[in-house]
């Protein structure tokens, strides 16, 4: 075998775990594809003869195009003074409700919900890459370090700062994925019959809706909170009820809202206490049509 066979074979052993760091830094997963793609291409240029674990080098690798990648993004979303910052969902992946796809199960381990992606965008790109390595893959800080520019003792503060925005603002779902599904299913239910009480009855008092309509549909680009502002809210859209069809996203219970079997909207419910406590709606329609909506081949 020649090197260069190696490599690639050494890739391709590594990709899917490579695309899940990268997800988890970038939050999408065409950023995540374009970060393997630089990193497949900083491989090839490479004199790799005296790495001893190509896994560590090529996540080292990735990390630092996902750095990269986090700081230009974070550039051009600086909002002018006096204008709203809108709102940004990560990319979610969906699934049928009946089963997951295997490669899809390896991106979503250790529970990566759409909650917690939201609150990871809000951390800055050298607390979210150390926090992603150490805590999700066990990187030690000291190859964490290098990546971030920074000592082992200053990455393992912001790992350990990220740790704390992540536990005070990431809701723990419910494990239960089919105690998730009554609760949603009640939820739609209530909005399709237009059931004001039974809906307050499926969400949390403090519940939050984040809604991303993207650039192409900035009306549907909201942040409601409360219980009787999202029901409110439920019960407009109640004629959508129809063109609902009951998916996994993010390894969480949710639902694909496709009118004439086109995507209108991907909704992903964080179920915690038998209530919901968070809803994340992706409508953006540039967005969805990169999507791999496969639920919708049922």
């Amino acid at each position: 075998m020649t090197e260069s066979e190696w490599l690639a074979e050494g890739f391709e052993k590594n990709r899917t775990r490579l695309k899940a760091v990268a997800y988890r830094m970038l939050g999408s997963l065409g950023e995540a594809d374009d970060a393997l793609q630089e990193a497949w291409l900083h491989l090839s240029r490479s004199d790799t003869r005296a790495v001893e674990n190509l896994k560590g080098w090529l996540t080292t690798v990735v990390a630092r195009v996902c750095l990269d990648m986090l700081r230009s993004r974070s550039s051009r979303r600086e909002v002018p003074l006096g204008e709203s910052p809108g709102v940004h969902l990560p990319d979610p992946i969906v699934s049928r409700g009946d089963r997951i796809d295997p490669e899809q199960e390896a991106l979503l381990a250790d529970s990566v919900g759409l909650a917690l992606l939201v609150v990871l965008e809000k951390l800055t790109p050298a607390e979210r890459v150390a926090f992603v390595l150490h805590d999700t893959f066990g990187v030690p800080f000291e190859e964490i370090a290098p990546i971030v520019g920074r000592s082992p003792a200053a990455a393992r503060q912001l790992a350990s700062r990220a740790r704390r925005r992540v536990q005070g603002a990431a809701p723990s779902p419910e494990a239960d994925l089919a105690r998730q599904r009554e609760v949603v299913d009640a939820f739609l239910a209530a909005a399709r019959n237009g059931d004001f009480e039974a809906l307050l009855a499926t969400l949390d008092p403090d519940v939050v809706l984040r809604s991303d309509g993207g650039a192409l549909r900035p009306v549907a680009s909201v942040v409601i909170h409360g219980a009787r502002a999202v029901a409110e809210q439920a019960l407009i859209f109640s004629e959508l009820s129809p063109f609902v069809r009951p998916a996994v996203v993010n390894g969480a219970a949710g639902v694909v809202v496709a009118p004439r079997g086109r995507p209108f909207s991907v909704m992903g419910f964080t179920v915690r206490g038998g209530k919901i406590v968070e809803i994340d709606i992706l409508a953006d329609p540039e967005r969805l049509s990169d999507l791999d909506l496969a639920v919708l081949d049922e």
